[in-house]
């Protein structure tokens, strides 16, 4: 039976468009089948991504180990990505982690801390008299101590980042399809995959990446475990004045005493209606979202106005200069696995695979991810590669 293509890869979001380059520079045949972004989300029906945006952090320091190399190999490729698309989407302001300090215990800071080391990766450690000197313009808890990486980390567009991996996968071969998947299919021997537009396309194998709406019915031979949850997001607008204030203002993540008042917080950010946004997510607790049409709706939203009332507090109690000319808010999704970890790995078909599972840390390391989807569909499997995790999927 002919093939339309030898590998699909189904979602078009950080990881697809990823793994859709990468594939593209190692084999002809690969499409990418995702939505571009909708214009108006109040009347659009079909699905959405997290990616529509224009900050998100990256770094290597984080207390995960996995985690951190999974930046760290994504960074090193920033510029390539830079280069091939040529498209920016890369900020190096810098990133700062803070947390209650370290007291010998294995706490926030000092998992972090040792994860980069590991990595080789150049950071600071500050403690009160450090944080408050190297950034005035913050106000931490006392008894708090950071890790500071300077270089190699900051912030990233995450719609500019997609935008660039799709740039370098069409330039390197692969083909774009604005349209969204309703159905994939192993028919014994190729897989079939039918869109909400009414077409078909029959492939060798298919990865389906699809973030949180993995769960959506019909995609995949069994439900994948994934638990999804609604996130709401804060923006703070500035003036230029005050942007230029905090010039200097690192990417933020801060860990509370007992993992109290979880938050990042992004440094003043252009957006494309000309101003400066400070952005700060953090949810207090968890609604989860078991199905798709949830999903769907959730997007449509603003979010929740407690969450907002909750950062509110956050953002302030730690940039007391902070004088925001207005505030919005906004929706998100966040998707988490079993393990902790994405989850990279075939079905019980041998020509369906799913690469999903950002756990709310994965924005940064989608390039890395995407190249491990790609090697599973070329090769079968994924090797080591000093990862401690087998990138195990899990299946209800």
């Amino acid at each position: 039976m002919g093939v339309d293509f030898k590998y699909i890869i189904v979602g078009r979001g950080m990881m697809g468009a990823a793994a859709a380059r990468h594939l593209a520079k190692a084999t002809d045949g690969v499409a990418v089948i995702g939505p571009d972004e909708p214009t108006d989300k109040q009347s659009h029906d079909g699905v959405f991504a997290s990616h529509y945006d224009e900050g998100r952090i990256t770094r290597t320091i984080d207390p995960d180990r996995d985690w951190a190399l999974l930046a760290n190999r994504s960074i090193a490729r920033y510029a390539e990505i830079e280069r091939e698309s040529g498209i920016s989407f890369y900020t190096p302001a810098g990133c700062l982690v803070v947390g209650p300090a370290r007291d010998g215990s294995d706490g926030y800071v000092e998992r972090t801390a040792a994860a980069a080391s590991s990595l080789g990766v150049e950071t600071g450690l500050l403690d009160d008299a450090g944080l408050k000197s190297r950034f005035p313009f913050f106000a931490f808890p006392g008894g708090s101590e950071g890790v500071h990486e300077a270089t190699g980390a900051g912030h990233i567009s995450p719609r500019n980042l997609v935008r660039a991996q799709s740039v370098a996968a069409e330039k390197a071969g692969a083909s774009i399809v604005d349209d969204v998947v309703v159905a994939i299919r192993d028919e014994g021997g190729v897989v079939a995959v039918e869109t909400s537009a009414g077409r078909s396309y029959r492939a060798e194998k298919v990865l389906l990446a699809a973030g949180g709406f993995s769960i959506a019915e019909n995609l995949l031979p069994e439900p994948v475990d994934l638990s999804v949850y609604a996130r709401t997001i804060a923006f703070y607008e500035v003036d230029d004045d005050a942007g230029s204030a905090f010039a200097g203002m690192p990417s933020l993540i801060f860990e509370g005493a007992g993992g109290s008042d979880h938050f990042y917080m992004l440094p003043p950010i252009r957006y494309p209606d000309g101003k400066l946004y400070m952005k700060i997510g953090g949810d207090p607790d968890d609604v989860p979202l078991g199905r798709e049409p949830e999903l769907r709706s959730w997007f449509k939203t603003d979010g929740r106005e407690s969450v907002e009332h909750h950062l509110t507090r956050l953002i302030l109690r730690t940039v007391p200069d902070l004088r925001p000319v207005s505030t919005s808010r906004g929706s998100c999704v966040v998707s988490f696995t079993p393990s902790g970890n994405p989850m990279i790995g075939y079905t019980s078909s041998p020509r369906i695979g799913v690469l999903t599972g950002g756990c709310g840390t994965a924005a940064k390391s989608s390039d890395e991810i995407g190249r491990l989807g790609a090697e599973l569909l070329l090769e079968g499997r994924i090797s080591e590669q000093g990862y401690a995790t087998d990138f195990k999927p899990y299946f209800r």
